[in-house]
């Protein structure tokens, strides 16, 4: 009968260059090995290469070690060759990703994130970077945690640290969303198209109080919303043009949308704003769907009132599930995003409920939160790094010089 298994952990660490996996690889299979396991991160410029194999019965150790001793002192590379023996400690393939985000983002944030992983008894299996500019992000592949302790946990550090922290289930969940769905005002949009029109319409304070009644609780939205409507009242409707000329996307908007069209999302808005916006957001980014409330025209004015039911709270997540059921996609493969109080609903029924850049109880009620300017880091909670963004971009850049 043989005896436990012999393993040989190669680890090579230096400088990059080319051919330095291939040159491993070639020397190694002058032995009876078999390999069990490979590991390679490249950090700025310098190698970090590992192999752990299984040995034959009769291995020639001292063949082994001085051959690649050699090798790695020819690439001016330094080598651990470690001896082991039993079979391989399964590896876990990352059941949580924590995603961290900073601008900046210090060191004393780091040593506290993977301190308090330690704590929750969990492991970090691996960590790497999604994203260098307009800000940092980090993430985490993290085993052995319970998901919603972790989360609470680092949830509240993230104040104290001055970065943003999120925590997901990994594997297939992570891969399967499907559909994003974003309020517009202050969110996709930096602007309140409600403002804008105030303003033209001499009564901006009037609806700064009725929507700051609303924010503390002391009006319905749809109650707010219909009492600074009808503030506009008389309003010539070309000003509404004047007005969309005017509204400014969020920053990384058209990247965070063409990307997820790219990859095969669907993408939608919903908004206790108007159609008219979301008419020509829906244009100019090519969404999938939009839903809103429509300011009634007549005679070449605005009447004050609203057409139809009014997009509120409870009405933004039935337009999440009427979007989620168009595109064939269950609930659990949607992602939210929002800011407001009326969007707690439908961050609440989303797989994933995104708080941007958003009020203390929408943060606390959200899967995570994002207190930095840039939609498009929304990317980076999907899992999807800046490099892949900047490469697809480019390639399609290519392409289109190129001609048909």
């Amino acid at each position: 009968m043989s005896g436990p298994q012999i393993t040989v952990l190669v680890t090579l660490t230096g400088r990059d260059r080319p051919g330095v996996t291939s040159r491993l690889f070639t020397a190694l299979s002058a032995y009876d090995l078999t390999v069990l396991d490979v590991e390679q991160v490249v950090i700025r410029g310098r190698l970090v290469l590992g192999v752990l194999l299984a040995s034959g019965d009769f291995p020639d150790l001292t063949a082994i070690h001085q051959q690649v001793t050699a090798l790695a002192s020819d690439m001016g590379m330094d080598v651990e060759i470690t001896l082991g023996s039993g079979e391989p400690s399964p590896r876990s393939r990352g059941r949580l990703h924590v995603i961290v985000l900073g601008q900046p983002l210090l060191p004393s944030a780091i040593a506290s994130i993977a301190g308090r992983i330690a704590a929750s008894g969990a492991n970090i299996d691996s960590i790497g970077r999604l994203a260098h500019r307009p800000v940092t992000c980090i993430e985490f592949d993290v085993s052995g945690a319970e998901p919603a302790g972790l989360r609470t946990a680092l949830a509240q550090d993230s104040v104290a640290l001055g970065v943003d922290i999120a925590v997901q289930r990994g594997g297939l969940h992570r891969r399967a969303m499907r559909l994003v769905v974003m309020d517009v005002d202050s969110t996709l949009l930096q602007d309140e198209a409600i403002d804008l029109l105030a303003a033209r319409a001499g009564c901006q304070d009037e609806v700064a109080r009725l929507t700051d009644a609303a924010m503390r609780g002391e009006l319905s939205f749809a109650r707010a919303l219909e009492q600074r409507v009808a503030l506009l009242a008389g309003l010539d409707a070309a000003v509404l043009d004047e007005v969309l000329d005017e509204l400014r996307l969020a920053p990384g908007a058209r990247t965070l949308i063409r990307t997820l069209k790219r990859l095969g999302y669907r993408c939608a808005v919903v908004s206790g704003g108007f159609t008219q916006v979301t008419d020509r957001l829906s244009e100019l980014l090519g969404l999938d769907y939009a839903q809103a409330n429509t300011l009634e025209i007549a005679d070449g004015k605005l009447t004050g009132r609203v057409i139809g039911p009014v997009v509120d709270r409870a009405g933004k997540e039935r337009a999440l599930r009427q979007f989620a059921a168009q595109a064939s996609v269950p609930l659990s493969q949607t992602v939210a995003v929002g800011d407001g109080a009326n969007d707690l609903d439908m961050i609440s029924a989303a797989g994933l409920g995104v708080a941007f850049n958003a009020k203390p109880a929408v943060r606390s009620a959200a899967d995570t939160s994002v207190s930095v300017p840039q939609l498009d880091v929304i990317l980076h909670l999907l899992g999807i790094s800046r490099e892949d963004v900047e490469a697809a971009d480019a390639e399609d850049a290519a392409l289109a010089q190129r001609g048909p």
